[in-house]
């Protein structure tokens, strides 16, 4: 379950934003929304350590795209910048696109449109006890 988790939702479409927030905070979830990569990097070095559980992260935004933000918060100088859960949105769910995910230091890969328990079941890995 997801309930009590905070999760950043990183998604410049606004619908699937809204949908993905909804199922997410309908299960108890406290969800914090970026428009972009570059918003998300900030987010996340704006917020305490350990504050955020997951990141669901869409990988094709403006300004700055997923695997780029991804890659900013692992360099991050913060313990939790390695162990938070980054979990990719995307479209392309192929092979090589699961491995470039992998190699931007994302940790799951989602395909769109969005399987809801799926998603669920995916953040709710990165629940902290």
């Amino acid at each position: 379950t997801v309930e009590g988790m905070k999760v950043l939702l990183v998604e410049d479409n606004e619908i699937n934003q809204e949908i993905a927030r909804f199922m997410l905070e309908n299960e108890g979830a406290d969800v914090v929304c970026a428009q972009d990569g570059k918003e998300a990097v900030e987010l996340f070095e704006e917020s305490d350590e350990g504050e955020y559980d997951a990141i669901l992260m869409d990988i094709m935004m403006p300004v700055m795209n997923g695997l780029e933000a991804t890659r900013e918060i692992r360099k991050t100088k913060r313990r939790d910048a390695k162990t938070v859960g980054i979990i990719a949105l995307t479209a392309n769910a192929f092979i090589e696109d699961k491995q470039k995910s992998k190699e931007a230091g994302m940790n799951e890969h989602l395909a769109k449109p969005l399987d809801i328990q799926k998603m669920l079941c995916t953040v709710a890995k990165y629940k902290r006890a």
